[in-house]
């Protein structure tokens, strides 16, 4: 069953942070964004593995 869970995570894209969920400050480790950015690069890069299956 965590397999499962795992697959459909990587296979549906990550959202973007909503308006309130930054602080605007640059002070965050890591920031809303920059966990946005990885988790869609890695979406990116499993689903482009899929496509080609």
């Amino acid at each position: 069953m965590l397999k499962n869970t795992k697959i459909q995570q990587l296979t549906t894209e990550p959202q973007k942070p909503k308006p309130d969920e930054c602080c605007g400050g640059g002070s965050c480790c890591p920031c809303v964004w920059d966990t946005y950015r990885a988790q869609r690069k890695e979406w990116l890069k499993v689903n482009e593995k899929l496509n080609k299956t």
